[in-house]
């Protein structure tokens, strides 16, 4: 099963220069956004050209997305931002909250025990320390079987990758962990 060619237990890292469609594709494959053409598979179900409350149920089963901006909803504590994709999912968590809780900001986007992790820009924040805490908790996920796809600048989260795509002017070239050079230049 794969997600952009994203196989189970494999983190790809997704590059390319601001505007290449690189937030556009993970919004596509979260299904927060519909493809132009194609259709998009989760875990074995299509989650594109649905109804957005299909997909948003599809999305509290099977994948964990982490955006540049707020995933919080305000009006719940950071525990019940926990709790809430845990009980969207419908079965018991894998993982405590506040054990996510202690371990790092990813904690929402892990929460539901995702098949795939969409992660945009998930270190661009993060000091140096932090950043590898939570490179190391994707790795650990990816590990257990989870596929991750992570949009990402950065020269760290390139190097923990399996793979990396780069998208320029529309077109993917897959490097297929060739050098890591490539990859560094690619980020920049």
């Amino acid at each position: 099963m794969n997600v952009a060619g994203c196989r189970f237990g494999e983190t790809v890292a997704v590059v390319g220069p601001s505007g290449a469609g690189r937030s556009t594709l993970l919004a596509c494959l979260a299904g927060l956004d519909e493809p132009s053409g194609g259709e998009v598979h989760v875990d074995g179900v299509r989650i594109s050209h649905r109804p957005e409350t299909e997909r948003a149920r599809l999305r509290a089963r099977h994948i964990g997305v982490l955006l540049r901006t707020r995933n919080l909803l305000p009006h719940l504590s950071v525990r019940d931002n926990v709790r809430l994709p845990q009980r969207a999912r419908g079965r018991r968590a894998l993982v405590p909250a506040g054990e996510l809780l202690s371990r790092a900001g990813l904690a929402v986007a892990l929460a539901n025990s995702p098949a795939v992790l969409l992660a945009d820009e998930p270190t661009g924040e993060l000091d140096g320390e932090t950043e590898q805490l939570a490179l190391s908790m994707v790795r650990e996920r990816a590990a257990e079987g989870c596929a991750v796809l992570i949009v990402t600048h950065s020269r760290e989260a390139v190097r923990i990758a399996d793979r990396v795509i780069t998208l320029t002017d529309g077109k993917a070239t897959d490097s297929r962990r060739q050098a890591h050079e490539e990859a560094d230049d690619a980020v920049g």
